[in-house]
């Protein structure tokens, strides 16, 4: 029994070093991740707007809510001149899991671990929290989002039909935080 915990204690130590030296590498001065304010709720809905169709994207109602929440989580990734390019909120539920509700990157900030960083973040945030569980919706056609939250350790569990306004369905995908 002690080997066994001996092992798991290793390659949780082991991943928890490689996730937060990843973040650190990324991070190398060009982005920062701060707590989301409302002082930003104006940018936040404006990369929101870019970031998702319109119908997916969340209203300006919704962004004020989720900032003056006690039970959300909210992170942006700014750039050295001060601008958001990315966000991520997670919702603490009544049963203790976390729930990434929504995360987006602009356009011109994609393909540079921005979305990867932000949800290591909240999920570190989570952690201290007391979270064990985290899940998200990402839509089936949503390869690339799939196979980044697939790449985190998260796993697809249900799918959801006709989950997302224009009908189409979407994977509930859940991961475990311990």
């Amino acid at each position: 029994m002690a080997v066994i915990q001996k092992i798991r204690d290793f390659f949780s130590h082991e991943r928890a070093e490689d996730q937060k030296s990843q973040e650190t590498n990324f991070l190398g001065g060009e982005y920062e991740i701060k707590p989301a304010t409302v002082d930003f709720l104006d940018e936040i809905h404006r990369a929101n707007q870019i970031c998702f169709k319109r119908g997916e994207s969340y209203s300006r109602k919704i962004f004020q809510y989720l900032l003056s929440s006690p039970k959300v989580l909210g992170y942006c990734a700014f750039t050295c001149d001060s601008k958001i390019v990315a966000f991520i909120f997670a919702t603490l539920e009544d049963d203790g899991t976390g729930h990434i509700s929504t995360i987006g990157v602009l356009p011109e900030h994609r393909k540079r671990g921005l979305a990867r960083s932000l949800i290591l973040h909240v999920e570190k945030m989570l952690v201290k929290k007391g979270v064990i569980t985290v899940r998200l919706e990402v839509r089936v056609s949503n390869l690339p989002a799939q196979n980044l939250y697939e790449k985190l350790g998260y796993r697809t569990v249900q799918r959801l039909p006709n989950y997302y306004n224009d009908g189409e369905d979407g994977f509930l995908m859940v991961k475990s935080l311990v």
